[in-house]
């Protein structure tokens, strides 16, 4: 007999490192129900990635959700990735400080959706790309997070209740860039088709001076890896 094989969800942003978590969860014989939000991002070029990272990494399912966030996190206290007022900077925030490419809440808004489909899936496994080395300071993206909101899958859904429990996976979550490139292309991850840049074109072209452009780049750097990244200039 066959045995089932375990569906779980995976976020998908169309970057590096959820695009590495897919390769690792699909790796770990999930099959894979990529999800990916867009939530008024400054850029749709990144869930273009998604949609191209999905097929390439043999998900079963991938779906993008609309929740455009962008008229609520809007204002002092909004996000320089959905509200065009805010420049996106180029410079790593200070030390100690949260910078504002944070949206407010995002992993946890995406948690709450993947949590809702996995219950509906029959899965009690989620899988998204916190890392916790070169995280940006967000505070969405330390252990103490992920092991939170899987305390708190386990007390809000049904399959928590029933005894099945529900696990919410960060395997890059102790990983330096280097090393998230390195495991990405042990299992067969083309980062050029990735996009991780806050402030893309339209056709995928990566700025090179955001902070995620700087972690990025360095990232291969330190792996010995030539960069894929296609960047608007040289």
């Amino acid at each position: 007999m066959t045995a089932t094989v375990r569906p779980a969800v995976v976020l998908l942003s169309g970057g590096m490192d959820s695009a590495t978590v897919l390769a690792i969860a699909r790796e770990q014989g999930f099959a894979c129900h990529a999800l990916s939000l867009h939530y008024g991002q400054r850029h749709s070029a990144e869930l273009d990635a998604a949609r191209k990272v999905a097929a390439a990494l043999g998900a079963v399912r991938h779906e993008v959700v609309s929740l455009d966030l962008s008229h609520l996190f809007h204002g002092p206290h909004g996000s320089a990735l959905t509200d065009t007022a805010i420049d996106v900077p180029t410079a790593p925030a200070a030390a100690g400080t949260i910078p504002v490419t944070y949206v407010p809440a995002r992993n946890t808004i995406m948690l709450s959706i993947a949590l809702g489909w996995a219950e509906v899936l029959g899965a009690t496994d989620i899988f998204f790309g916190a890392n916790a080395v070169d995280y940006s300071g967000y505070p969405d993206c330390r252990p103490a997070y992920v092991d939170a909101y899987t305390t708190l899958a386990n007390l809000a859904t049904k399959a928590g209740v029933e005894g099945q429990g529900m696990k919410v996976h960060a395997p890059i979550i102790d990983l330096s860039k280097a090393d998230i490139v390195k495991a990405g292309m042990a299992r067969g991850v083309d980062f050029g088709m990735t996009v991780s840049c806050y402030q893309a074109d339209e056709h995928g072209h990566a700025c090179g001076v955001c902070d995620a452009c700087r972690l990025r780049r360095q990232g291969f750097i330190d792996a010995g890896v030539a960069d894929p990244t296609r960047y608007r200039q040289a």
